[in-house]
């Protein structure tokens, strides 16, 4: 009678051991229910208000409302504003009378011509470093003796030497381009400029002021000179209206994404 108790107590813990082994079991392997996962997944409307606050991970790229750095990393400008201007391409007297001739222009204080105005409302709005093309034999004193000079150099292909240079154009990665439009194109002397320079990789733009030609073939012909440059449209000013045209300027290097 002992034995059978004995043994029937033994199998009544086997049994016992065995159920709560696979008891353990059950609960380690089996996954989480549809209904606890869906649970699992909402969040609290506290949480809910903080992610809505948090700000988009950055995706490095430039919002539409962002404008192009217009400084290298060392806080100069990677902008030159290049232009060649007739007023400071002359011997002309200290006193020089500027409403003698529409083509020299004093701004800020300063003697310069048409296109250096421009190039310096361009300077202002965009924070641009300014470059004056300048030759080695200066033009006349007379505006009209420069325009039969021009005439020379235009139909015998004669291309000024420089007397001025850019040192460090690795420096810019955009350069706006100036002149006159001289016998219905660029003087000769911004030939003698895109001869010294490579602009590749760079966004060149143009800008001109005239009588009425604006830009005529000029354009192309840069384009032509410097293939490996991106050369966009550029801005023309009448001379007459050169000095009341800063609102223009600004409103054209903002549509660039240039300005200052």
């Amino acid at each position: 009678m002992k034995k059978m108790t004995a043994l029937m107590l033994s199998a009544a813990l086997v049994f016992s051991m065995t159920a709560c082994s696979n008891a353990q079991q059950n609960t380690d392997s089996d996954p989480v229910s549809s209904e606890e996962s869906s649970q699992a997944a909402e969040s609290t409307p506290a949480q809910t208000a903080e992610a809505e606050s948090l700000p988009e991970e950055d995706n490095g790229n430039v919002s539409d409302t962002e404008t192009a750095s217009t400084e290298t990393e060392n806080g100069e400008s990677n902008i030159l504003i290049a232009y060649f201007t007739y007023g400071e391409n002359a011997e002309l007297p200290d006193d020089v009378d500027a409403s003698a001739t529409a083509s020299i222009q004093i701004f800020n204080g300063e003697v310069t011509g048409n296109t250096g105005v421009m190039a310096r409302m361009i300077a202002e709005a965009s924070g641009g470093e300014l470059f004056s093309i300048q030759t080695v034999e200066p033009y006349p004193d007379s505006y009209d003796e420069t325009i039969d000079v021009g005439e020379n150099e235009k139909n015998n292909g004669i291309r000024p030497e420089l007397s001025t240079h850019i040192e460090n154009l690795d420096q810019y990665d955009t350069v706006f381009v100036g002149f006159p439009n001289w016998w219905y194109g660029m003087p000769m002397v911004m030939y003698s400029f895109f001869d010294e320079y490579d602009f590749s990789g760079k966004t060149v733009i143009p800008f001109c002021t005239s009588g009425g030609s604006a830009f005529s073939d000029a354009i192309d012909e840069i384009k032509d000179m410097e293939p490996d440059a991106t050369v966009l449209d550029g801005l023309h000013i009448g001379g007459s209206s050169v000095t009341g045209a800063e609102s223009s300027v600004n409103e054209w290097v903002t549509e660039l994404g240039l300005s200052n």
